[in-house]
């Protein structure tokens, strides 16, 4: 499974690149599992993504919370609650 993500505001300064793919060997991924995942792949992530501070997310353009299902393909949108232009 391929997921495309990406990364905005201090989310994005933190992990230090806007975007990413990842390949999946599992067939059922959610958006906790990828956090977690992706929380595994360095320090920096871990800090944007899981400590402690509140992350939204969205699949395709499209508000989800955390136990949403993936699917090969999806467009996953992390970034802080409050956002600028």
């Amino acid at each position: 499974m391929k997921i495309h993500i990406k990364y905005f505001a201090s989310i994005r300064e933190t992990v230090g690149h806007t975007e990413e793919t990842l390949d999946l060997d599992e067939d059922e991924v959610t958006v906790n599992t990828l956090k977690k995942k992706l929380a595994a792949l360095s320090t920096d992530h871990f800090q944007a993504l899981c400590g402690g501070r509140l992350v939204r997310s969205s699949v395709d353009f499209l508000m989800q919370d955390g136990e949403f299902r993936l699917r090969d393909g999806c467009e996953v949108a992390f970034f802080p609650p409050v956002t600028g232009g």
